[in-house]
């Protein structure tokens, strides 16, 4: 908003017209699900103007010529077809943002809850090193996070396939050298991420589960499935603030302390700052820091580690991942935060992550341009379902509202079918008119509001509120096979008014 006040230009590509929209110089009312042809479509553009960032695009990248033949497919008037967006308006944007001195892309959830949100990202990662915005002031890739510190919690190993660090679990020389450290094997190769471990719950393969701050059993799509899932568990122990739906599923329930003012610790924001967090409070009545109890199990199961403390588990990782080895609390204290790589304590860490692409000779590998194809959503629209559903979150929710629906909220909606005026007219449906919503996988029945910031076609629901609009009856459990992301925002329905 501060960069809009003071003379940026802001292109908003959502199917809804959002509040970010609202303050766009335009925006792209996109068809769900066709992110990949827009991008390729502006790439062509770029391409066929001499846009391209040339002299970057020789030093840094690798496979521009298999790009530039795959976007070549992309003409507007298909790209116009696809998205539902002017073709005038596509191209307005790829000059725009291709001629910029600086440019950013930014993206949340719309992009990466889809059956392909791998190669959505790719896309836009390849306008980022056509035009050379990327790893310098002012220009690059921003994934804005859903939560505080998703990415902490990335870099500490709570990924799969990877190490602390990113490492991955499967080069032999990184798993043996944390092997060495740990004084432990590692299994050789990567774990199930959390949509297979529901497909090995329902095939009786995963028997026992340790839920440590998630509500799956109202989160997961296609929710219903995930339930059975739960319930067919031997053991399954949750660790949370709250008693949520799936601590009242569970066998043992773990009380947590709300580690971000109840216990010491750090944090790390999307660009990669580990910054301090302080004890301001103490847990309440038999509630503990998530490491106090971790140490307490496995002391429960053989393994007496002691109690360290925060600052000690800290000190372990710095061992184990050389992109953290320079942080020390001391140093975390003394300049308010560091980004990550810091290889030493005389590093001052890394400003821009892909600076090193500027860097002539190139000192590393070179970026490659990854082509990708556009392929519609899974949930196909027919004359039985013919309505696209998107779900998301409102201004004032959290999640699945466990932390946020117990508080009053004067801009709170509720849980709500959100549908156009136009549908709500030609369907005879008011403001609180109940509706019944019916998906390939389940029917709610739910109250609907009539929404100007939606197209004809497009309706929402947000996650909120599972006790009142549980959408994930609906929602669909296909998943991006390279990040294991369900297709949360694309969900072919059906609406009848009750």
């Amino acid at each position: 908003m501060r960069g809009v006040r003071n003379g940026a230009r802001l292109y908003t590509v959502d199917p809804r017209r959002s509040e970010s929209a609202k303050w766009a110089d335009i925006w792209l009312g996109i068809d769900v699900g066709s992110d990949i042809a827009l991008a390729n479509g502006m790439a062509r553009v770029i391409i066929e103007r001499g846009l391209q960032h040339r002299d970057f695009i020789a030093n840094a990248t690798t496979s521009f010529d298999d790009y530039a033949a795959k976007v070549g497919e992309y003409p507007l008037d298909r790209v116009e077809e696809i998205t539902g967006i002017p073709s005038d308006v596509i191209e307005e944007m790829a000059v725009s943002y291709a001629s910029a001195g600086m440019a950013q892309i930014v993206w949340t959830l719309g992009i990466t809850e889809h059956h392909n949100a791998t190669d959505n990202v790719l896309a836009l990662i390849n306008l980022a090193l056509l035009t050379g915005h990327v790893g310098r002031y002012g220009s690059g890739l921003v994934p804005l996070r859903g939560q505080n510190n998703v990415q902490g919690g990335g870099d500490m190993g709570a990924i799969p396939n990877k190490l602390p660090g990113f490492q991955d679990v499967e080069d032999d020389d990184l798993r043996a050298r944390a092997e060495r450290i740990w004084n432990h094997t590692i299994p050789p190769k990567r774990g199930w991420h959390l949509t297979q471990m529901f497909e090995a719950m329902a095939a009786g393969k995963l028997r026992g589960l340790y839920v440590i701050g998630e509500n799956p059993a109202e989160s997961e799509a296609d929710v219903v499935h995930a339930r059975q899932a739960l319930e067919g568990l031997d053991f399954m122990v949750v660790q949370d603030i709250f008693l949520t739906r799936t601590a009242q599923m569970a066998d043992v329930v773990l009380p947590a302390a709300a580690d971000w003012c109840e216990s010491e610790g750090t944090v790390t924001s999307s660009e990669r700052r580990v910054q301090r967090v302080r004890k301001a409070l103490e847990p309440p009545g038999e509630a503990r820091p998530d490491v106090d109890i971790i140490g307490m199990l496995a002391r429960g199961m053989g393994a007496d580690w002691g109690q360290p403390t925060p600052e000690d588990a800290w000190n372990e990782l710095r061992l184990v991942s050389p992109m953290h080895a320079g942080m020390s609390y001391q140093r975390l204290e003394e300049l308010g935060g560091i980004q990550w790589p810091c290889y030493d304590e005389n590093h001052p860490g890394e400003l821009f992550i892909h600076g090193r692409l500027w860097k002539q000779p190139l000192e590393s590998p070179p970026a490659p341009f990854i082509a990708v194809d556009w392929v519609p959503p899974v949930d196909r629209l027919t004359n039985d379902f013919p309505y696209r559903m998107t779900t998301g979150r409102h201004l004032d929710g959290f999640n699945t509202g466990v932390q946020s629906a117990g508080y009053d909220s004067p801009i709170r909606t509720g849980g709500t079918i959100d549908i156009s005026p136009e549908d709500a007219d030609r369907l005879a449906i008011h403001d609180g008119d109940l509706v019944k919503v019916s998906s390939r996988r389940g029917t709610i029945e739910v109250p609907a509001r009539r929404d100007l910031a939606l197209r004809s076609g497009l309706v929402f629901m947000s996650v909120h509120y599972g006790e009142d609009a549980d959408v994930n009856q609906l929602t669909i459990d296909t998943w991006d096979p390279k990040s294991g992301t369900a297709e949360f925002k694309a969900t072919a329905v059906q609406l009848q008014k009750v």
